[in-house]
């Protein structure tokens, strides 16, 4: 593909898009359902205060990966935070679910490193704003 400028310009699109849905989706969640996330925060042993930040990082995170818009930035910020909601959230070596959701969590995070590393490509904001 690193030959085919535009078939790999047109694969991080789609990455982008399918990487920034789940966290989009997610924060908009937590803003609906907000007590309900903010118990379960607490149960989990993670200050309540911190839930407008995860919000914050999942929708805004979620909307700049997806629009290709402070890529680079973006990317290396939920690749941080997939690593702490692993960690804190879904690590629990003894149920089989919750390490399934925690090496998803991780996998995700290797996506945004490549992400972080490699950037938005043509079809985004931040290559509209680098011409402009």
């Amino acid at each position: 593909m690193a030959n085919h400028p535009l078939l790999c310009d047109t694969s991080k699109l789609v990455g982008r898009v399918l990487m920034s849905l789940i966290f989009i989706f997610a924060g908009w969640n937590k803003i609906g359902g907000y007590k309900m996330t903010e118990a379960f925060m607490v149960s989990m042993g993670i200050p309540a205060l911190l839930l407008p930040l995860v919000i914050i990082v999942e929708l805004l995170g979620g909307l700049a990966i997806l629009l290709g818009f402070f890529t680079r930035f973006s990317a290396v910020i939920l690749f941080l935070f997939c690593l702490a909601s692993a960690w804190m959230v879904h690590y629990s070596p003894g149920d089989p679910g919750e390490m399934t959701s925690f090496m998803k969590n991780i996998t995700i995070a290797g996506g945004f490193l490549i992400l972080a590393c490699a950037g938005a490509g043509r079809f985004s904001l931040d290559h509209w704003i680098r011409k402009k």
